[in-house]
């Protein structure tokens, strides 16, 4: 099918840019961005349409992602891309090889595809991912002369999991893929930082440079999770006791109630064990502990549990309904 896509043609633009939205969302959604990504006008930016309806939501999908979709698939929408990025490339007589592909989320993924994808077809210059959804498995990869990368995400991104994004940088320097990777404390999206950055990658890539950077080694998790299969060994045998922070990404009182428990973890180091459990994840879990309501924060010592405090709440009264002498 042919795709819909608007195109928003800069007022010196020298080259394509074809930018592919996320699930949910429509060929209007990464349009805003233009305003930051190309502040010269120099990209004739093309806009697609994923061509699937998402049930109970105004915008569309490339693949399914839930048991709600049942049309396409990743191999498909990439095709269909490949073939928009040759058809508009030719009628706005830009050339297909010095062309810009990005995306976020699942359009982030698709962008890869183009970019590193085995094909006869020229590949674009270089590829922007943010928050991508899915990692190199998905398509046949072909590293060789591969075009430079820019991974980014957001270390508190409640879809998908930020390690996700470093060990898909890892694994694209590894095979030889020029890649830059960058994280930034927000959730599913893109912030002003994030932008800023990939407007500095973009005129370096565009001047001729294949920017490529070590990806930092993992932060430490002051509050790691923990889960039903690391259980028995990492909390009912802990010889400290341990505080457990029962949450979910959609929780809002676990959001605030976080850098709290962060807290707790830093300034009772040695004496205390301080871990969380997704329960979305770890739905066992949230079972066997009785935990009806979030978020709950449990002292297990001894392999049994203790207390648990329910709700978001000041350190000191956290503290002191756990049982703990309270710090000031």
């Amino acid at each position: 099918m042919a795709l819909i896509a608007n195109v928003v043609q800069g007022s010196s633009s020298v080259r394509l840019a074809l930018l592919i939205h996320g699930y949910g969302a429509d060929e209007r959604d990464l349009g805003g961005l233009l305003t930051y990504l190309d502040p010269e006008g120099e990209l004739a930016a093309v806009l697609p349409r994923g061509p699937y309806a998402v049930p109970g939501t105004p915008g569309y999908s490339w693949y399914p992602l839930g048991p709600q979709d049942t049309e396409g698939t990743y191999a498909s929408s990439l095709a269909e891309l490949d073939d928009l990025l040759d058809e508009q490339a030719a009628a706005l007589g830009f050339d297909r090889s010095q062309s810009i592909v990005g995306g976020f989320s699942q359009g982030a993924g698709l962008a890869l595809g183009l970019a590193l994808q085995r094909t006869d077809r020229p590949r674009p210059l270089a590829a922007l991912a943010m928050s991508p959804t899915i990692d190199t498995g998905a398509f046949d990869l072909d590293a060789h002369d591969a075009p430079p990368v820019l991974v980014q995400h957001g270390t508190n991104d409640p879809m998908i999991p930020v390690q996700r994004s470093r060990e898909l940088a890892r694994r694209l320097r590894a095979l030889g893929v020029p890649t830059v990777y960058r994280e930034y404390p927000m959730a599913h999206q893109v912030a002003l930082e994030s932008l800023r950055d990939a407007t500095d990658w973009l005129a370096l890539v565009t001047a001729g440079e294949r920017p490529d950077e070590p990806v930092p080694d993992d932060p430490i998790e002051l509050v790691p999770s923990v889960t039903t299969a690391q259980w028995d060994a990492e909390v009912l045998k802990s010889e400290l006791p341990v505080i457990v922070d029962f949450w979910a990404p959609w929780c809002g009182p676990c959001k605030q109630v976080s850098p709290i428990v962060e807290t707790i973890a830093a300034m009772r180091k040695g004496f205390y064990k301080v871990v969380k459990v997704n329960i979305d994840e770890e739905p066992q879990l949230a079972q066997e502990y009785g935990v009806q309501s979030i978020p709950m924060i449990g002292l297990v010592r001894n392999g049994r549990l203790e207390r648990a405090s329910v709700g978001a709440k000041a350190r000191p009264q956290l503290e002191a309904e756990l049982g703990m002498l309270v710090i000031p």
